[in-house]
Formats: structure tokens, sequence, C-alpha cells
């Protein structure tokens, strides 16, 4: 590469990376704090940063009000109610890491096995989002962008998480994607074909489809069950569980896409126990 390309690469990227110096140093105080764990006295936290004390308590004062540090009566700084908070959730947020890890190395070995591209998907209020996809090794790539949201109606990953979501939350949702296509003519009707569907999907415990976003891909969704929500999630459906949900807590879902060759209809129940087998080695099925 010549050297003045390099220069220049080199400057576009210091450019992009420049960051806010002051915040840098004030979250470098409130480091200072974290690591001490207990109440400091203001010329320590300026000792510690090496800098002059005024300067120090400049940078507290914003942290204060932000309530990520407070000042206790005696004088000393400590943690504010919002750093604390955060370190009370620290353990469910590692296991969320650890988790989306787990899921990760299914989907590479989902896709090693049926040579299927492979997604995860995630609930969030606006309906389920694609938060990490496997490619499969063959010249076909069937694979939704990370951060697409799927719809309800129509894709295994929607008709899954539909299917364990309140109905007060589900039936808003799929009623504006029929509008948003057109198909608003006897909603009634659609939405007990639509609840049919539900109920259907969780007695099976996996969701397909079978073309209906794209012609000649076929798409098998599992939800990820994890060990400490297993008997809650798995029991028997009733009317009164689906309006009760929210003992069903459905975050992640495991979504194969192939073409029909890849996942034929007619194979579908032992491509789902190959499936699951995988899941439940993993313990998240």
């Amino acid at each position: 590469m010549p050297a003045d390309k390099t220069l220049v690469e080199s400057s576009i990227t210091s450019k992009n990376q420049s960051g806010v110096q002051s915040l840098e140093i004030g979250l470098s105080i409130l480091d200072v704090l974290i690591d001490r764990n207990e109440p400091m006295m203001l010329k320590d936290i300026a000792e510690s940063m090496q800098m002059h004390p005024a300067k120090s308590h400049r940078y507290l004062v914003s942290l204060i009000r932000k309530n990520y540090a407070r000042k206790l009566d005696d004088g000393r700084y400590g943690l504010g109610d919002r750093v604390n908070a955060l370190a009370s959730l620290g353990h469910t947020g590692l296991n969320q890491n650890n988790l989306l890890a787990r899921l990760t190395q299914v989907a590479n070995e989902i896709k090693d096995t049926l040579n299927c591209g492979v997604q995860i998907a995630k609930w969030f209020s606006e309906g389920p989002i694609i938060i990490q996809s496997v490619e499969p090794d063959s010249p076909i790539s069937i694979i939704t962008r990370i951060g697409s949201r799927m719809p309800l109606t129509t894709s295994a990953t929607g008709q899954l998480f539909a299917s364990y979501q309140p109905d007060a939350v589900i039936q808003p949702l799929v009623t504006a994607e029929w509008h948003a296509s057109n198909t608003v003519a006897d909603m009634a009707e659609k939405w007990q074909h639509f609840t049919q569907l539900q109920a259907e999907i969780r007695t099976q415990g996996y969701a397909t489809v079978t073309g209906d976003m794209l012609m000649g891909i076929n798409a098998i969704t599992i939800p990820v069950i994890l060990p400490q929500f297993a008997n809650s999630a798995t029991k028997p459906s009733t009317s009164s569980d689906k309006v009760a949900s929210e003992d069903l807590p459905l975050e992640y879902a495991i979504t194969i896409i192939g073409t029909t060759e890849q996942l034929p209809i007619s194979a579908q129940h032992n491509v789902v126990k190959q499936i699951l087998a995988i899941a439940q080695r993993y313990q998240i099925a």
C-alpha cells in the first residue's frame, strides 16, 4: 500500500476514533470509586487521578447530578444509586452475555449439521429483532440483516414469539401488520385464525413457514427455554396460560432458514428433532 494512502487512512481512523476528553476523565473518576468500592475523601480521589482537588471536585459534582456518585455527610464521596442498581444487575448482564455466546455456539453447530442459515432473535417491545446470524457454507446464502424486525404474521420467528406473548401485546402489532399490507377485511376472522395458529405452535413447541416470506424458502423456529423456566414454558397450554403468558419468559428464539431442498416439508419432523437435540445439549431447550 502506498505510504500516502496509509497516512490518509490513519488520519481518517484517528478522526473517527476521537472521543470527548472530559467525559473520559469523568468516567475515570467513576472508575476510581468503583475500584475502591468504598467512600473516598476528595484528596484521595484527586491523588489517584493525579489531578488538582478543585478540578476533581467539578467532575464529581457532575457525577452526583447524574446520580452516578454521592457525597456523604462526612464529606467523603461514594457510588450513587445508579451505579449500585447496575451493579445489582451485574450477574444478570453477565448471564445474558454468556447466554448469547452459548446461543451462537448452538447456531454454528446447527449450521454445520444442516448447512442452513441460522438466526438468533430477541423479543423487544416492537417485536422480534435479529441480533445474530450465521451464514451457511454454501453458494446460496439466505440470511436476514442483524437489526431487522421480523413480521409476526408471515415469519416463523414472528409467529413463535407471538404465541408466547400476551394478546394485549400481540394483537395491536398483528393488526398493524395487516393494515400495512392492506389485508383489513374480516379482521375478526383473521384474528381467530391467528389465535388457532398460536395454539398449534404452543402445542408442538416450534413454528414453521413454507415460502410465506420468500418463495422457495422454508424456516423453522424453536424457542430458547432456559432450565429455570422450563416447567412454566413447557406446561400444556390453555386459554388461561395464554392470557398469563408473562409466566412464559420467552426472550430468545433460534430460526433455521433454508431452501425447500435443504428444509423439505416431508423431513420437517426429523429436522426439528436434530435441532432440539443440539439445543438440549446446550441446555436451552
